[in-house]
């Protein structure tokens, strides 16, 4: 036998015993999916938006599989979802109330004075390190789009140097709400008809000077809420939606009129 066949012989031998050592490991050493993971993984939008806590859709599923999650940890997906996910938990479903992200700002390029002409990265974090942003507000929205580049589901857009939500696409994930600078986003009920359009903590003669729409803290939405739903802490209106029933005597008593109708901000943003 020459020592070429010889080689490729035993070459082929020793490749055999591996191959069947390696299939003999891989049954021992498999690690078993659970199912769940995959059914559950199919019902969330794919969005790997991060607004859970966890690096994507897939590490929710297991981490909802493990029982380290709870159903409902699925904020864009709504109630639906949360609904689904129970099921193929074998579980009640949790309780659930959809959020919306909206940005309480009303400094648009008319109403808030410019220190100067911002000429950098469209981006918030790097104008806010340019002098803290080109706006006189030291609250206000910096408007570089930071938010609208981070929401997976294009709920946001910029309207007159102030970043807009659009309730309709908005799936409260809260991913918008960590990406601004400024933590000028908060997420209210999706339902909520009102919401301030101010994040000032300045006095009122103070904020005067570098704004139109800014909260004085003149105390007449508080004064005149019939539900102690509304009022003024840190030098800012403040909504509690627990006890807000809609009836609209902050909108209309605010001389300053920033207490704004959900309504009226879409109108703004198309």
């Amino acid at each position: 036998m020459s020592p070429v066949l010889t080689a490729f012989l035993v070459l082929a031998a020793v490749g055999a015993i591996l191959g069947v050592m390696l299939a003999a490991a891989s049954r021992i050493f498999a690690v078993k999916t659970d199912e769940r993971c995959e059914k559950i993984q199919a019902l969330l939008p794919g969005a790997n938006c991060g607004g859970c806590g966890y690096a994507g859709c897939g590490a929710l599923a297991e981490a909802i599989v493990r029982g380290e999650a709870p159903t409902s940890a699925c904020k864009a997906g709504g109630p639906e979802t949360s609904e689904k996910i129970a099921a193929v938990m074998g579980k009640k479903p949790e309780a659930f109330v959809r959020m919306r992200a909206q940005v309480m700002c009303s400094g648009s390029r008319g109403k808030t004075k410019r220190l100067y002409e911002y000429q950098g990265l469209e981006d918030c974090s790097a104008a806010l390190r340019a002098g803290g942003g080109d706006k006189a507000c030291p609250y206000g929205c910096i408007g570089h789009g930071s938010c609208a580049a981070a929401c997976a589901f294009g709920a946001i857009s910029l309207v007159d140097g102030v970043a807009a939500v659009d309730p309709d696409k908005c799936r409260g994930c809260g991913t918008c709400v960590s990406a601004c600078p400024k933590g000028i986003i908060k997420l209210i009920p999706f339902d909520a008809v009102y919401w301030v359009g101010c994040m000032s903590e300045d006095k009122g003669a103070q904020t005067r000077t570098y704004c139109e729409a800014g909260c004085i803290a003149c105390r007449i939405c508080e004064k005149n809420c019939p539900t102690g739903a509304i009022s003024v802490v840190g030098g800012r209106a403040q909504i509690d939606y627990s006890k807000c029933d809609a009836c609209g005597v902050c909108y209309e008593k605010c001389p300053r009129k920033i207490i704004v109708t959900s309504r009226e901000r879409v109108i703004l943003s198309v």
